[in-house]
């Protein structure tokens, strides 16, 4: 057996996700279009909560990029990439006409995880 290959060689790409803070888990996770559409429907869109915080810390609280990244643990382009894919997930949702279905990935930990339930 080659160098490197040992047991767990080949089990996915790069590394472990890192954890990321979420200060706020929405408590409206779907969105859905008035009317019904007209034809075939097309599939929902889902935005991951990582997406999510990036979108409301950057354009819901002003915060820069590089503050985001702070509260959520990660660095300046984690929070870019979230950021770029939120916003075209919330204009396809509304250009297309598509339901957005917001869920989490299971790498997000909630900041004030005690607090919420008070």
């Amino acid at each position: 057996m080659p160098m490197g290959m040992g047991p767990g060689w080949g089990r996915g790409r790069g590394r472990k996700r890192k954890m990321r803070m979420i200060g706020f888990i929405p408590q409206v996770r779907h969105f859905y279009p008035a009317l019904p559409p007209v034809g075939q429907p097309k599939p929902p869109i889902f935005m991951t909560y990582e997406e999510f915080e990036a979108l409301r810390l950057v354009d819901y609280e002003g915060l820069t990029q590089e503050e985001a990244g702070k509260k959520m643990g990660v660095s300046r382009g984690t929070v870019w990439r979230a950021l770029s894919s939120a916003r075209k997930k919330v204009a396809q949702m509304l250009v297309e006409g598509r339901e957005l279905i917001i869920l989490p990935q299971g790498n997000e930990i909630p900041k004030n995880a005690g607090e919420e339930e008070l």
